[in-house]
């Protein structure tokens, strides 16, 4: 009886074993699309293919709801999306990164309605991929907007991170997306083991070289994150997420952070946030050169920036072109920034009249 077990125990861990190796070397799924295949051709100019335009799509169909502590950013309902993308994909726009904001739909401790047909990414990446075709559609994978508690995973009765099922759930989610149409799933939440999840799941469905996966693998727990939590109102309800996001002060974690998702198979890393972890961008890229590098320029950096120029104290243009190619020297081949169409205004052709 014991050898046969110790067999099934042998021939289970080496099937697992082989679908770690077959997640970790599957190439196409990083090369598929042109945008992807540009990222693993990296310089270190500021051109559209070096942008990701982050944006927050609400439940609510005809919202166009400013956002106080993020002025010029907006949550969309679907019915202004088209109208709102077409002049920023005409000065080249190549991809975006959607973030769903629940504000009628019940929330609970799974987070139901993440993966649900009424989910607003669910509703809006189907119509983006008919109006345009072109356009690389990534979307954020966690639970933290549609759970009841605001935590980015499934909780245990003592209020700690139930991990098993937290990635469970988050695979189940990012799956949803896949078969929506994104052809990008970027998990947020840093739960141990959600790449590899993500990945079985995307190839039991047969959509492992149809879909990238971009791991926010190195994600601090960051004072910068707080016009965020406003704008896709998810804010946790008790405590906080350090014990699941990064010290700022960890060089090492970050660096396991990084490689744990690199074995599990993730095609693509992001940092973030960005301006205060340029140090760790640079480990990141020099650890894993071979990895499309992304840095998050988030919420708080944007608004430093913003009421900074609002207030005189720094030319916008040119305070954000230098950031800019400080990340891109730091490893950056792609940087996902609020100020995306100000940056495409920038890089138009200047007349000479």
């Amino acid at each position: 009886m014991y050898k046969i077990q110790f067999k099934m125990n042998e021939e289970s861990y080496f099937k697992n074993k082989m679908a770690e190796v077959e997640a970790k070397h599957t190439l196409h799924s990083g090369i598929f699309h042109p945008v992807l295949r540009q990222w693993q051709s990296p310089n270190v100019e500021i051109t559209v293919n070096t942008l990701m335009y982050p944006i927050f799509i609400s439940d609510e169909q005809d919202a166009k709801e400013p956002i106080s502590s993020m002025p010029g950013v907006y949550r969309y309902g679907i019915n202004h999306l088209r109208k709102m993308l077409q002049p920023l994909v005409l000065k080249g726009l190549q991809s975006i990164l959607l973030f769903g904001v629940s504000k009628h739909l019940k929330k609970d401790h799974i987070g139901s309605n993440a993966d649900s047909i009424k989910n607003p990414i669910i509703k809006a990446v189907p119509l983006i991929r008919e109006w345009f075709p072109n356009l690389l559609i990534a979307c954020d994978v966690c639970l933290c907007p549609y759970t009841i508690h605001g935590h980015c995973g499934i909780l245990n009765e003592d209020e700690s991170i139930n991990n098993k099922a937290s990635i469970e759930r988050i695979s189940e989610i990012a799956l949803a997306y896949a078969k929506a149409g994104a052809q990008i799933v970027a998990p947020s939440d840093m739960m141990d083991g959600r790449i590899g999840a993500i990945k079985k799941k995307l190839a039991a469905a047969g959509l492992m070289n149809k879909v990238a996966v971009l791991s926010y693998a190195v994600k601090f727990a960051s004072g910068f994150y707080g016009p965020f939590r406003d704008a896709s109102q998810s804010a946790p309800k008790f405590g906080d997420r350090k014990c699941y996001q990064l010290p700022p002060g960890s060089n090492g974690l970050a660096a396991r952070a990084a490689a744990r998702d690199v074995a599990e198979g993730a095609d693509m890393l992001i940092v973030k946030p960005g301006l205060p972890y340029l140090d760790v961008v640079r480990h990141t890229k020099d650890a894993h050169p071979e990895y499309p590098m992304f840095v998050y320029q988030v919420s708080g950096e944007y608004a430093m920036l913003y009421h900074g120029a609002q207030n005189g104290a720094i030319n916008l243009e040119n305070v954000l072109k230098e950031v800019l190619l400080s990340m891109r020297r730091a490893g950056a081949d792609c940087i996902i920034t609020y100020f995306t169409p100000l940056i495409l205004d920038m890089l138009q052709p200047k007349s000479k009249y």
